[in-house]
Order: structure tokens, then C-alpha cells, then sequence
């Protein structure tokens, strides 16, 4: 390959592509049973098709990493309301993002304007 680059900065340039080309290329495995359940209860959540495969992949890597049965920690979410599991799924999400991108949510403080209105200064 000819160029104009120096050696040095063209050495570079293959070694940061041959680190890229490794880049996720562990495979992943897991049984048919325990994706369809979690792609199923994500799904059943109200979760888009797509959304729920990519949650149930990092509910599925996060069940092995702590040597727990999928379906028990699918069985102890289902106790949760709506807004329960979006908060536990985007801590679980959160734990395998960069660092400089989260996903987070605000809650919207309640204000009682009958209380307020009626302070006298």
C-alpha cells in the first residue's frame, strides 16, 4: 500500500482498525426458551418489538453475569407497575451503556396551587 502518510501515523491507522474489526465479535448464545420468554413479557409490557429483543439480550447477559435464572428475575418483575419496570430497565440499560450516554427520566414535582395560593406574606 502506497502513501503519503509517515510510517508511524499509517501503523496507527491499521491498528486502530484491526481494534474495530474485533469489536463485538463474541459470539452470544443463549437458549430459545429463555429469549422468547423475555423478548414475550417485554413485549406483553407494551414494549416495541425491537426494543424489547435489545432489552431482553441485556436482561438475558445480566441474568448470566449474576448466575440467576432468567425466569426467576422475569417472575420478580412482573410484580412491578409500568413505571417501575421503565425505571429498572433503564438502571439495567444504563449498566452496559458508555459511560457519556445515559438514559434517564424526571419526575414532574406535584405542586398543591390551593395550599400555596392561601399563604399570606
Amino acid at each position: 500500500m502506497q502513501s503519503n502518510l509517515p510510517l508511524d501515523q499509517l501503523n496507527n491507522a491499521i491498528t486502530v482498525k484491526e481494534f474495530f474489526d474485533n469489536y463485538f465479535v463474541q459470539p452470544v448464545s443463549f437458549p430459545a426458551g429463555e429469549i422468547d420468554a423475555s423478548v414475550g413479557f417485554f413485549v406483553k409490557r407494551g414494549f416495541d418489538q425491537s426494543s424489547a429483543k435489545s432489552t431482553a439480550i441485556v436482561l438475558l447477559n445480566q441474568a448470566r453475569v449474576e448466575n440467576v435464572s432468567v425466569f426467576k428475575l422475569i417472575d420478580s418483575l412482573k410484580s412491578l407497575t409500568d413505571v417501575q419496570l421503565s425505571q429498572v430497565v433503564a438502571q439495567v440499560l444504563n449498566g452496559y451503556r458508555e459511560k457519556t450516554s445515559l438514559l434517564g427520566y424526571r419526575i414532574t414535582p406535584v405542586v398543591n396551587n390551593y395550599e400555596s395560593r392561601n399563604i399570606l406574606v
